[in-house]
């Protein structure tokens, strides 16, 4: 039986391949029944597929405005929990991240042993159950535990929605339904506290909790309606195991099947990014500059109570809104990423006579763009330290999130673009966009890294601001931020002009 062009997105680090028996162990190996088999996911009609796509959105959607919901009505959190301590104060808003960052390393290998769609329901519902855990505690210490636990699982859908879009996408339309995924992290962390605003103004902050709970629910009412399994790897394996007892035949094996066992798996998820981030400075840098600039937004939303409800009088209930300017921000930035990124690499490819874009041009409009993350810092801080008036520090705010944007997408892709290229040089399958790089180990350990730093910035940074804001105020504790901000940008000018030399000086790594 011959394989689907395209229809299968094999991971060489998870799919060893069987002892060979010649022509018999070939006869043996169980693929589709051709490129329009009907049980291929990538076959589905075409409104089965939007439903998974739409529903794997949303699944990727809450978690993300489960990030900051709470920010809003933090200071009633710890008002009722009789905490003093401001560290504490933001870990209690970013503790969600640091599980964002852990729980898919350690559980995401359980969808290559048991399939995407039981890890789907599992992960949803443990979200929902520590959801509620963080409406019913009654202190901070419950409050922390449950809100980390619930980041854990609600990384999951993050984790594996690409896979599940690249099962049942192929590479050439697959264009829309990555951006519509893509909402959830743009979007969610600052929808999130628009409605968290209100809600905590009117109805108290553990409503925002029930909030998250009550769509988490309706969710999974959803995924179990709509949702069916779409990894190739185990619809190949149920088809093998279902011949097996049809034919007599104890011999038959999927083509994807492997022998890895989900602690080797776990072991391969836990090593190589590590082993990335230590021998690879390129992927060091670029990670490092992610995780700064992902927690000075951080950082930045745990001072919006201070700044906008302290000192320019803003309700509770509107506080939310000034998370606009980020927002505002990062939809101008899909804008300019989706119109110009394409004609940069044109633009290059045709001055350095080139038939295919190299990783460096990924950088060019971080390079460009990324100081803007000073800039918005500067006019941000300055303009909250001599209380001008209200929207000029929101509009630092926005400059930030242009900024960050760029710095974020632009290191994400570089580290799929390099590589993908070095995978390719080891005769590795691989796709075109971010959600295809399934088919690349070494991208995928790049990514990896690079989620995992982010995050731990995200979560851990803004635990220095009450100290860095006390001692030098939000004017030069701002600008302090901006200048490591310009530093970190000087890597990237680098890397753009001698990245193909660091490239090829680190064959070694993968």
């Amino acid at each position: 039986m011959s394989q689907a062009p395209g229809s299968i997105e094999k991971e060489p680090s998870l799919e060893a391949a069987l002892p060979s028996e010649g022509e018999d162990a070939t006869a043996n190996m169980i693929d589709w029944d051709g490129p329009d088999d009907a049980a291929n996911p990538i076959n589905w009609p075409s409104r089965k597929r939007w439903a998974h796509i739409i529903t794997v959105a949303i699944l990727g959607l809450i978690p993300n405005m489960a990030t900051t919901m709470v920010a809003p009505g933090i200071g009633d959190v710890v008002a009722d929990f009789n905490v003093s301590s401001s560290a504490i104060s933001s870990l209690a808003v970013t503790i969600f991240l640091l599980g964002l960052a852990l729980g898919p390393i350690f559980l995401s290998s359980m969808g290559e042993v048991f399939g995407r769609l039981p890890v789907y329901h599992a992960a949803n519902i443990v979200f929902i159950a520590f959801t509620v855990g963080n409406a019913l505690s009654k202190n901070i210490a419950q409050f922390m535990v449950f809100r980390f636990l619930s980041g854990c699982a609600g990384g999951m859908p993050l984790a594996m929605g690409g896979g599940t879009i690249a099962d049942i996408t192929f590479p050439s339309k697959r264009g829309f339904a990555t951006a519509l995924f893509s909402l959830g992290p743009l979007a969610g962390p600052v929808l999130g506290p628009v409605i968290g605003g209100f809600l905590a103004a009117s109805n108290g902050w553990r409503w925002t909790f029930w909030l998250l709970a009550i769509l988490g629910g309706a969710v999974e009412a959803a995924t179990l309606i709509v949702m069916r399994e779409t990894s190739p790897k185990i619809l190949l394996e149920r088809k093998a195991s279902r011949l097996c007892i049809s034919t007599g035949n104890a011999r038959l094996r999927s083509k994807l099947a492997h022998k890895l066992t989900s602690q080797q798996v776990l072991a391969q998820a836990l090593v190589r990014p590590t082993m990335l981030l230590i021998r690879s400075p390129v992927v060091l840098a670029l990670s490092l500059y992610a995780a700064l600039v992902f927690g000075v937004m951080y950082l930045l939303f745990t001072t919006f109570d201070g700044v906008f409800r302290g000192q320019y009088g803003f309700a509770a209930s509107i506080s939310g809104l000034v998370y606009l300017g980020l927002g505002i921000a990062l939809v101008l930035g899909v804008v300019i990423f989706g119109n110009l990124n394409p004609r940069i690499q044109a633009a290059r490819m045709k001055a350095d006579g080139v038939d295919t874009p190299k990783p460096e041009y990924r950088l060019l409009l971080m390079i460009w763009l990324s100081p803007c993350v000073a800039l918005g810092l500067f006019i941000y801080g300055w303009t909250a330290y001599y209380k001008v008036y209200w929207i000029i520090p929101i509009i630092g705010t926005f400059f930030i999130g242009l900024g960050a944007y760029f710095v974020l997408v632009s290191s994400t892709l570089w580290c799929y673009s390099t590589y993908k290229t070095r995978a390719d040089r080891h005769q590795m399958p691989t796709q075109l966009y971010l959600i295809e790089l399934f088919g690349s180990k070494g991208a995928a350990s790049a990514l990896s890294a690079n989620n995992v730093l982010r995050y731990m910035g995200g979560t851990f940074l803004p635990l220095v601001g009450p100290s860095l804001y006390r001692a030098l105020d939000y004017g030069w504790g701002n600008t302090l931020l901006g200048f490591l901000a310009l530093l970190f940008a000087l890597p990237p000018v680098l890397f753009y002009k001698y990245g193909e030399r660091l490239r090829a000086n680190e064959a070694a790594v993968l």
